[in-house]
């Protein structure tokens, strides 16, 4: 799905939301562009913005599972895609089972730089989303200061924002 949307669409729309089509797959999620800016939540939404990796060079992300009440819920699952000449990357996090095939070093490799280069990601969304929440503007590490135990995670998952 993501890969479907370009630089240009997130530049135009900075976020998407989510809907149901009958006539899409289920495994094949639609979305549509948010035309009234800035929004109050960012539930069920992607937001396009630009990133500043370590190394000061910007690129084009989207981000999702941000919960903009709940910073510690957004900081463990929030969902990064990096785009670099026309290709995304999406970063997993450190609890994904697939963490050594799409991780930092993986992410650093797409990009043909370094792991320092890479992190800390900086970003800032705060032009698109109302209430100036902390989480709105933040940086992605590529080790996490805190790394929950599957329970914690289960937990967090099934807290009230």
């Amino acid at each position: 799905m993501i890969n479907r949307l370009s630089v240009q669409d997130f530049s135009k729309h900075p976020v998407w939301a989510y809907y149901e089509n009958d006539a899409s797959k289920r495994d094949d999620r639609c979305v549509r562009p948010v035309l009234d800016l800035p929004v109050k939540s960012l539930m069920g939404c992607l937001v396009g913005t630009q990133i500043l990796l370590a190394n000061g060079v910007a690129k084009w992300a989207v981000l999702s599972n941000i919960t903009v009440t709940n910073q510690r819920k957004s900081k463990h699952f929030l969902t990064v895609w990096i785009e670099d000449h026309g290709e995304w990357f999406e970063l997993a996090r450190y609890f994904d089972v697939d963490y050594k095939r799409r991780g930092p070093e993986q992410l650093a490799r797409f990009l043909g730089m370094r792991q320092d280069e890479v992190f800390s990601i900086a970003y800032d969304i705060t032009a698109a989303v109302q209430g100036g929440f902390p989480v709105l503007r933040g940086r992605i590490e590529a080790d996490p200061e805190e790394k929950l135990t599957e329970d914690e995670i289960i937990a967090l998952t099934l807290a009230d924002d």
